[in-house]
């Protein structure tokens, strides 16, 4: 069979060990794909969203009740979006985990955690566009953090480049929606498709260097040397696809996205305000104290030191990767845990406070 442009997307081989679904949990592949729903639902939405305040909400619900087949595009566009969050997650783990940080890959590393943050970006503005009232907490107080930034000044510069004035209104809209669809959507595509030419680039998937498996690995000499091809590779990545696209179609049909009355003026009372689901962190630490240190510092520390792990942490050598929990890289391993359990906690924090 000769290959087609999409298996040239593919290395040639790959180890079957670190092809396993119980070593990659398919998190990289099914981002992607999540990546791709997102893109052609969204554009659809396009269609039919009308980015003013007036017309915004109204929009969303003519989409969602009156346009054929809206409310299930919509909804696909929701749940994936809301998946592509955990799937990214997941993959940061997941190269957490097995040490797969190391060199070569440390940049790679890097361009993988500018993805998850142009995701987490992307979700929020996303969320904001439908201007109705289960939005406010979220763009008044997310917003508002931007002015605890010192000096004030500056603080008040950033909120206003963000919102396009002294509050919330019809320019703070129209910059979510251009964030969205092209400042951070397109830096999106670029990052992916750099991340991807340097997995090609680095060796492929972290794998033990076959002189250095062929010492470590049990079983005969063929097992230690079994790869799978590219054909083999995107079958296994159609069916997961399936089966992904399967499950986004039942949340779609049975778990309808969020939707509530349209906005009205910035100052009005909310009951029952929250965060998005991926920021109730956020919002369980603003409970603690100062809202710069709680809302925008401590945030930040957390992204720097998630940075730095492939810089300042023991690296596992050749040998021990292409497997979970390797020995050398065990600092980094309850770095990681620790930090899962705070988001976690925090997250539950923000759940039930209000």
């Amino acid at each position: 069979m000769r290959p087609s442009f999409f298996h040239h997307l593919h290395p040639p081989t790959i180890p079957a060990d670190q092809a396993r679904w119980r070593f990659t949990l398919g998190a990289g592949g099914l981002s992607l794909f999540l990546a791709a729903v997102l893109l052609v639902t969204g554009l659809l939405l396009m269609f039919y969203y009308v980015p003013t305040p007036e017309e915004a909400a109204l929009s969303v619900q003519t989409l969602t009740f009156l346009v054929p087949y809206g409310g299930l595009v919509r909804h696909l566009h929701y749940w994936a979006a809301q998946f592509l969050v955990i799937t990214a997650v997941i993959h940061l783990g997941r190269v957490l985990l097995t040490g797969a940080y190391a060199r070569p890959r440390r940049f790679n590393y890097l361009l993988g955690l500018g993805l998850l943050i142009l995701i987490l970006l992307l979700d929020f503005t996303g969320y904001v566009l439908r201007w109705d009232e289960g939005i406010r907490w979220a763009l008044v107080v997310g917003t508002n953090l931007l002015k605890t930034i010192p000096p004030t000044n500056l603080g008040q510069a950033f909120y206003g480049l963000v919102i396009g004035g002294t509050e919330p209104g019809a320019a703070t809209l129209v910059r979510f929606y251009a964030w969205h669809i092209v400042g951070l959507f397109l830096p999106l595509l670029v990052l992916v498709g750099w991340h991807i030419f340097r997995v090609r680039r680095d060796g492929g998937i972290a794998a033990p260097p076959l002189e250095v498996a062929d010492g470590i690995l049990l079983g005969d000499e063929l097992r230690r040397r079994e790869r799978i091809d590219r054909f083999e590779l995107v079958r296994r990545e159609t069916i997961a696809a399936l089966l992904a696209m399967a499950v986004l179609l039942v949340f779609a049909t049975f778990l309808p996205a969020p939707i509530a009355p349209p906005i009205g003026t910035t100052d009005q009372q909310v009951a029952h305000a929250q965060a998005p689901w991926f920021f109730l962190w956020v919002q369980g630490l603003l409970h603690l104290g100062d809202p710069f240190w709680m809302g925008v510092l401590v945030p930040l520390g957390i992204l720097v030191l998630i940075a730095l792990i492939p810089y300042v942490l023991p690296q596992p050598p050749p040998e021990e990767q292409g497997r979970w929990l390797p020995r050398h890289g065990r600092l980094a391993q309850v770095v990681t845990v620790v930090m899962l359990v705070f988001l976690i906690v925090f997250t539950l924090r923000g759940l039930l406070e209000k």
